[in-house]
């Protein structure tokens, strides 16, 4: 009853609050991003009628007149039905709604004032909001402004997950493995013991494997140069072990920043840097594809290759689409084809070499010849524009100098209101599964504006305070409630309860469904999100609870077996997978060669190297639920798994399944769960045995290891474990 009271309260009062003021940059800018500046906005190319929406004094000359909408020629013309009027035309495959129109009406009635755009104004350092939410007794600065917001919007915070699901969330998160197999885990974890695991894991080295994975992905990764020829890089490893160390040694940020950007030129120099390894990072520019074919014009390959330097960079710090004024003024943000060029002038005047010992590949500023750099008319090599110098972007606070290490102390100032928020953001983003900005490389008008914005803030001021270290900021997320709430719906059953006793399952469900239709995307954080593994981690947790995982960190690529008709298509041929256990190594290691993308990472959204990732999708469909089951790493795991359990002396069958969940899903079967394994397992004992010898080539190679007597019971088992590595709870992180 009590629960009820409560739905039907948060109900009256979303009915019956008052409208807010229109924000500009909330609800007004976003509109005008998307359906307008394209043809009223800063490219003064591309502009119609001579008429701009994006910055005030020009719009207020005709369009707008600022408390008067029935006089204002931007309603007039938005709410006309003359085809020949009407704005958008009819021919724009971005129309506006009604309610957009509406807004756009009550913001001018409001005096239609503007706004700089978030992510341009300097990074605040916002007050921890008060909370008297006596859920929240950690007082735990994120979630201070988590539950601010939740209770705004009349939302509760969902419980904490239980032990041995956060153990295997923490697991997965920081080293991308489950728990090993036998790890002790409690029915009850104290903040104390929980903040030792984190450390624990942070200090793993494997660590470094997990969250390099994430770094070389804005990176572009890849063992081979692309196009036709794809020639091998063999000692394109070396910029990834960088990464690897430099994330296990916890590199500040910024150093880390500087030593990709211009390594090279800081060389050891600058106090607090000795005997650092930075020049391998300068590795980052060389990752990109690589046109080496014969007859290619070289000066449009340098060019296209610088051009991916520039656009990468402003992606992966900056969270901006530069590359759309490569060829003219962004039709979006304030940035010019000027301002693209003088940016592109940092980079003209660099060269590819290797190191002379290693042969890591690197990059090096020209000394001799120095080239003047010009804007590319329409984005076009040949066509000669004015002459620019190398700058920063005119919108954003002024650099002091023009070469590549000071462009680089440029993006770590804390006077660049852009690059700590990015950091934090694509931080947050592998924990949550989302960023606070959804967004994360387009922190532009047309992007997604933050859902936590003073949080956004207060982490990357926190995160520049205190020496920009990435394992003390994942420490903090993962210490919050908000990261250790469960995702479930049937766990947050009447979690809203003031009495703090379980609502009945009817209110509890109705109060879920509430906390969906306010926020059915989960933005406000009211409860965990459910997240599908990466690729490499699916593969990496099927080997290692099968015990076939090798834990060799870094060194060269290896060569997985591949299926004969993938060389079908291209020129590639002749591919022999590494030898013994080499093909048993993490998915970080399986070289990456742009025309042969290994089909079992491809398959879960593995990103192709072909230019920056910043947020890989998430797709759920049939050929993945094949690979699955018919894959041959997969089946190759099951069937280790199934023997590693069937060499335990066990009791009983029942005792035996049992142990097989628990290695497979970290956790002990309830009552229900084992009796339908159980089930499961006597059909298919059954089956086997029906079916005589021709039923034990489920054991493939493993058969000669399994004695006569047991064959049966192992195959049995196997069928078990594929069905127990294709539960939801194995292939996502809960």
């Amino acid at each position: 009853m009590r629960a009820l009271v409560i739905l039907s309260l948060l109900t009256a009062s979303a009915l019956a609050a008052p409208p807010a003021r229109v924000s500009y940059n909330h609800d007004v800018r976003p509109i005008l991003a998307s359906k307008c500046f394209a043809c009223h906005g800063p490219d003064e190319d591309k502009r119609e009628s001579d008429l701009r929406l994006d910055v005030r004094a020009e719009a207020v000359k005709e369009a707008i007149k600022p408390g008067k909408p029935d006089g204002s020629e931007l309603i007039k013309r938005i709410s006309s039905h003359d085809k020949d009027e009407v704005m958008p035309p009819p021919s724009s495959p971005k129309p506006l709604t009604s309610n957009e129109r509406e807004l756009l009406r009550r913001w001018i009635a409001e005096g239609a004032e503007y706004e700089e755009h978030w992510a341009f104004q300097p990074i605040r350092s916002p007050l921890v909001p008060r909370t008297a939410d006596p859920q929240s007794p950690s007082g735990h600065p994120i979630d201070a402004f988590i539950r601010d917001e939740l209770a705004t919007s009349g939302l509760r915070p969902a419980p904490r997950e239980d032990a041995p699901t956060l153990i295997r969330r923490l697991y997965l998160d920081l080293i991308g493995l489950p728990p090993p197999a036998d790890l002790s885990i409690p029915s009850e974890l104290t903040d104390s013991s929980y903040a030792a695991l984190v450390d624990q894991l942070l200090a793993d080295p494997r660590f470094g494997e997990r969250w390099s994975r994430h770094w070389l992905d804005m990176a572009r990764y890849a063992d081979s140069n692309g196009f036709l020829g794809d020639g091998l890089r063999p000692n394109a490893y070396r910029y990834r072990d960088w990464v690897i160390k430099a994330f296990n040694n916890d590199m500040p940020y910024d150093e880390f920043t500087i030593a990709q950007i211009a390594g090279d030129l800081l060389d050891n120099r600058e106090p607090g840097t000795e005997h650092r390894e930075l020049s391998p990072g300068t590795g980052f520019h060389r990752n990109a594809a690589l046109n080496t074919e014969a007859g290619v014009d070289k000066e449009e390959a340098r060019y296209q290759n610088l051009v991916d330097r520039v656009n990468t960079i402003g992606r992966v710090w900056m969270g901006l689409t530069i590359g759309c004024a490569q060829c003219h003024t962004h039709k979006y943000d304030p940035i010019t084809i000027r301002d693209y060029y003088s940016f592109y002038a940092f980079f003209d005047n660099t060269e590819d070499r290797d190191d002379s010992k290693t042969k890591a590949p690197l990059l090096a500023e020209v000394s001799k010849g120095r080239r003047q750099t010009y804007v590319h008319l329409a984005g076009d090599y040949t066509r000669r524009g004015p002459d620019v110098m190398p700058a920063t972007l005119s919108a954003l606070p002024a650099q002091a100098g023009n070469t590549r290490l000071e462009l680089a102390k440029w993006l770590v100032s804390p006077q660049n209101p852009l690059t700590a928020r990015v950091a934090v953001n694509h931080l947050w983003s592998k924990l949550f599964g989302n960023g606070l900005v959804r967004t994360p490389d387009d922190f532009g008008t047309s992007g997604e504006a933050p859902s936590h914005p003073e949080l956004l803030d207060w982490l990357a001021t926190d995160f520049m305070r205190s020496g920009w270290s990435r394992k003390r900021l994942i420490k903090r997320i993962v210490m919050s409630e908000t990261y250790r709430q469960n995702s479930g719906e049937q766990r947050a059953k009447g979690v809203e309860s003031e009495t703090g006793n379980e609502a009945s399952e009817s209110s509890g469900s109705k109060l879920f469904a509430l906390r969906s239709q306010l926020d059915p995307l989960n933005r406000l954080l009211s409860r965990q999100n459910r997240i599908r593994l990466d690729a490499e981690v699916l593969r990496d947790s099927a080997l290692a609870v099968s015990g076939l995982l090798k834990p060799t960190i870094g060194g060269p690529s290896f060569r997985p077996p591949l299926p004969e008709d993938v060389f079908d298509v291209g020129r590639s041929s002749n591919w022999q997978a590494s030898p013994g256990d080499e093909i048993y190594r993490r998915s970080l290691y399986i070289i990456t060669l742009r025309s042969v993308l290994y089909p079992t990472l491809t398959t879960f959204d593995a990103p192709d190297a072909a230019d920056a990732c910043v947020r890989r999708e998430r797709s759920n469909t049939p050929l993945q639920a094949l690979t699955m089951m018919n894959d041959g790493v997969f089946v190759e795991a099951a069937r280790a798994l199934a023997l590693r359990v069937l060499r335990v002396p066990s009791s009983s069958i029942s005792s035996r399944l049992a142990d097989l969940f628990q290695v497979t899903l970290n956790r002990r079967p309830r009552p229900e769960e084992l009796e339908r394994l159980q089930a499961f397992h006597d059909e298919q004992k059954k089956l086997i045995t029906s079916t005589g010898p021709e039923a034990l080539k489920l054991l493939g190679a493993q058969l000669p290891l399994v004695p006569p007597s047991q064959a049966q019971e192992a195959a049995a088992l196997v069928a078990t474990a594929r069905v127990l590595m294709n539960l939801d709870e194995f292939i996502n992180r809960p």
